[in-house]
């Protein structure tokens, strides 16, 4: 099957993108707001942007009505009304249910927190809190925001932020700064209501030699 996105409706590039290109790491960012009420929201368009100088991004979309997400709301540059602090914490399978019921559409000004009895801990360099039960969360300036469709429904907009301090778990961590992925027990987002973990791993060489018989 060939296709040519601009005969597709923006439902179904959405789900074209989001069953193809699996499995994808979830960015699960607390925030606050002016009034000091902390949100916490998941986002599966999320990457490291690299790391000299230390900076990721995620992609909050507009709500149906093309306002913006409260996470958004409240990151955006202080120049622009928000805080422009956010935090990044891992999503993981000892809190995976909550990471998903964190999606549900509160008010503005209600806690998710709330709604998820999961807990706040002070962040070390910005205002939003971090999660406490996350065993990794990136503090985070917010540096940029580009807005790919303003106001319009479901309007995709790009959330970029340099680290400016990180938490990990004192057992994850060796002495060459790697992270334990078995410890971390990190998910990941699939298509529809599908989610994956990543305990099936393998290892092989980068380059020509991965090409080499075993």
């Amino acid at each position: 099957m060939e296709l040519d996105p601009n005969t597709l409706d923006a439902s179904q590039r959405y789900r074209l993108m989001i069953s193809g290109i699996v499995p994808r790491p979830i960015a699960f960012v607390s925030t606050i707001n002016q009034e000091g009420v902390a949100n916490l929201a998941p986002f599966s368009f999320f990457t490291g942007i690299g790391a000299s100088p230390m900076r990721l991004l995620f992609c909050p979309a507009n709500q149906s009505d093309g306002t913006e997400k409260d996470t958004l709301r409240n990151a955006k540059p202080v120049s622009e009304g928000g805080t422009g602090q956010f935090v990044v914490n891992v999503a993981t399978e000892a809190y995976a249910r909550e990471v998903a019921a964190a999606a549900e559409p509160l008010a503005y000004g209600e806690s998710e927190f709330n709604l998820t009895g999961l807990s706040m801990a002070a962040s070390q360099v910005v205002k939003p809190p971090r999660l406490a039960e996350s065993p990794v969360a990136f503090e985070c300036e917010t540096s940029q925001v580009i807005r790919l469709g303003s106001n319009e429904p479901g309007g995709s907009n790009i959330v970029m932020g340099r680290v400016v301090h990180i938490f990990v778990r004192d057992d994850l961590i060796d002495g060459k700064y790697h992270v334990d992925p078995a410890g971390l027990a990190a998910i990941g987002r699939m298509g529809g209501r599908g989610y994956c973990r990543t305990s099936d791993r393998f290892e092989m060489p980068r380059g020509r030699s991965a090409l080499a018989p075993e």
